[in-house]
């Protein structure tokens, strides 16, 4: 590692993405939470080569259900056809690029720009362009939306932009390792998003580790079993586990699941609830984290449920006044990258080999 500190104002260097052993490493370098460069970077090297989680299957339940997003840049259209298929098609009209749909929807027959009316199938294909029958070689037949690959694993919906692991493979031993809560039969019953001013990846290692639990959370690290707090590592996602104990009026004993899945994607497992979490990037310094919450079906305790939500938002504000802190820390031009903890940033580092590699298959091409 360099001992001099960055300059506020590189681009991406190639040793920044050299692989480090977990005993020596040291943390990603600050420019990649502050640098435009390194930002609009990662809209192809992470984002657009990788499963982003979108919807829960209940919100594309019919025919004509939809809704939208972005990933990496491309606008998506989520929609459930005629025959039952789901597919993710470019949110974008192959005459002037303007949007199929603003927002989600039910029950849709048809795809209609908003822009100028040409009208799509529920599959993508062009079945109607108004006036253009003085276009000379224009034929309806030959246009269609493109399409990107969807996928639903317990419930949730995922797309990926480009050829990628499968999710099968991304997400292989947590169905086991979860087989007790059911997670496919969990109601959803809100969203809360919070935007917070940090570069993702700042919230994403923060979540990464309970070494901070002690310091930040005190009544969470009440709830939790610091020395039993485990970390597991697989391939394209990791485990934090502790047993947990808490009030009956809460969650009760059992224990804390919190699944980090490449490279935005969160699951937080407690008895009788799941909570995804979405670290969605806006600005090179600023984010927004989606939080769904979903219950065991015939969970109807509205109290418990309200002290969940304000147990969660506890949480979460305390984790984003630490986030902004560190994010102001990083863009100071005083932090040179340092040592990460073997024991208790395993994730951590788990998560920056993956960066680092995702960046090298970027710069090698």
């Amino acid at each position: 590692m360099p001992n001099e500190l960055p300059s506020r104002h590189l681009t991406i260097d190639p040793t920044w993405a050299a692989a480090q052993p977990a005993a020596s490493a040291h943390a990603l370098v600050a420019p990649l939470y502050t640098e435009a460069n390194a930002y609009s970077t990662e809209r192809d090297a992470v984002f657009a080569r990788s499963w982003q989680l979108v919807a829960h299957a209940e919100l594309l339940a019919g025919a004509g259900d939809h809704i939208v997003a972005d990933i990496g840049g491309v606008p998506l259209l989520v929609v459930r056809g005629d025959d039952g298929v789901l597919r993710a098609l470019h949110n974008v009209c192959r005459h002037r690029a303007g949007p199929l749909a603003t927002c989600a929807g039910r029950g849709a027959k048809a795809l209609r720009c908003k822009y100028h009316g040409w009208t799509y199938t529920l599959d993508g294909r062009l079945r109607s362009a108004p006036e253009m029958t003085d276009a000379c070689d224009f034929d309806v037949g030959a246009i269609a939306l493109p399409q990107v690959q969807v996928a639903e694993w317990q419930g949730l919906i995922f797309v990926a932009l480009d050829n990628t692991t499968p999710l099968t493979e991304v997400l292989a031993g947590i169905d086991a390792r979860t087989a007790a809560h059911r997670l496919d039969t969990y109601r959803f019953d809100r969203r809360t998003s919070y935007e917070v001013a940090c570069n993702w990846k700042a919230y994403v290692d923060n979540y990464l580790e309970g070494y901070h639990v002690p310091h930040i959370h005190p009544e969470l690290n009440r709830m939790l079993d610091y020395r039993s707090y485990t970390t597991e590592l697989a391939d394209w996602y990791s485990l934090q586990h502790s047993p947990l104990e808490s009030a009956d009026a809460l969650y009760g004993n059992g224990e804390a699941l919190y699944y980090f899945i490449w490279p935005n994607t969160m699951l937080n497992i407690l008895p009788g609830r799941l909570q995804t979490n979405r670290v969605v990037p806006l600005t090179p310094d600023r984010c927004r984290v989606e939080f769904d919450y979903f219950y065991a079906a015939g969970a109807d305790d509205a109290q418990k449920r309200a002290q969940d939500e304000a147990f969660s938002d506890k949480v979460q504000h305390e984790d984003i006044t630490i986030c902004e802190h560190v994010q102001r820390g990083l863009a100071s031009g005083s932090y040179v990258a340092g040592r990460l903890n073997p024991k208790r940033e395993t994730g951590v580092h788990h998560f920056h080999e993956l960066y680092r590699r995702a960046l090298r298959e970027h710069l090698a091409v």
